[in-house]
């Protein structure tokens, strides 16, 4: 899960596998794959860079690596309805 703020400053945690797409339009907005759309103060970037952290550390504590998660990693991705067609 991934650490979030809300608009009116409150913190969230979401599942980053039921995310379906983040994009920002002028607030980044992400989208589940239920349909639900929350509306966060992260940019998409940072948003991106979360989930990224997560699965790295998810496949370092599987690996039986040390849980700090590498700087530059390519571990994980989300699509971004900015950069092209969501995929899903």
């Amino acid at each position: 899960m991934i650490q979030l703020t809300r608009l009116n400053n409150t913190r969230l945690a979401v599942n980053s596998d039921l995310i379906k797409y983040v994009e920002e339009a002028p607030d980044t907005v992400i989208t589940l794959l239920n349909g639900e759309k929350l509306v966060v103060r992260e940019t998409t970037e940072q948003v991106i860079e979360r989930v990224r952290d997560f699965r790295r550390s998810v496949l370092m504590a599987g690996s039986g690596a040390a849980s700090v998660p590498a700087e530059g990693s390519a571990a994980g991705a989300v699509s971004t309805g900015a950069k092209g067609p969501a995929r899903g």
